[in-house]
């Protein structure tokens, strides 16, 4: 069975996004185990307004964490949009999208990044679909912003699994889900 991974980059104090919205403080001046992580999944789930600032981002097809992408399918799920760009390289779910990710997680294939979207993440913990978390804690403190648990009610136990630290301060940290 796939297991879905909750990947993402944190502040010290817990927040993915500034006040503002604002992701510039993730550091990306190096791999920080990306190139292994993204050879484990081959499927990323997006909530609506992840995929609203990702699908703006101009992409740049030489750069090699592009190229690693182009395996993957994406899906963005949202209860508001009725249809996405047919240019894109994502697929919208929209109706009974808890049902549909128990049943894709039995399909053969990767591991799912859980990319993004405070709103789809909680569902997602709620209804005990979230296998493992990967947190990229960035050395900083944003002070205010939004919680990558934002809406969860419930407490999770989570067992350390390991952990990487990199010279920038940056400690990637890992844990399954209990």
């Amino acid at each position: 069975m796939r297991k879905i991974i909750l990947q993402l980059a944190i502040s010290l104090d817990g927040f993915i996004e500034g006040p503002q919205g604002d992701y510039d403080w993730c550091f990306t001046d190096q791999d920080y185990g990306m190139g292994d992580f993204l050879k484990r999944i081959d499927t990323i789930f997006l909530g609506r307004k992840t995929y609203d600032m990702m699908k703006d981002i101009p992409v740049n097809p030489y750069d090699p964490f592009t190229a690693s992408l182009a395996h993957v399918k994406q899906y963005v799920f949202s209860n508001s949009l009725d249809t996405i760009s047919s240019n894109e390289s994502y697929q919208l779910i929209n109706h009974d999208s808890l049902q549909w990710i128990k049943e894709y997680k039995q399909t053969s294939g990767k591991d799912i990044w859980l990319f993004g979207g405070a709103g789809l993440t909680s569902s997602l913990f709620r209804a005990h679909l979230i296998d493992e978390l990967v947190l990229a804690v960035h050395p900083i403190l944003l002070g205010a912003g939004k919680s990558f648990a934002q809406g969860l009610n419930e407490r999770v136990k989570l067992d350390f699994s390991g952990s990487d630290n990199y010279n920038t301060g940056l400690v990637m940290m890992r844990y399954t889900v209990s």
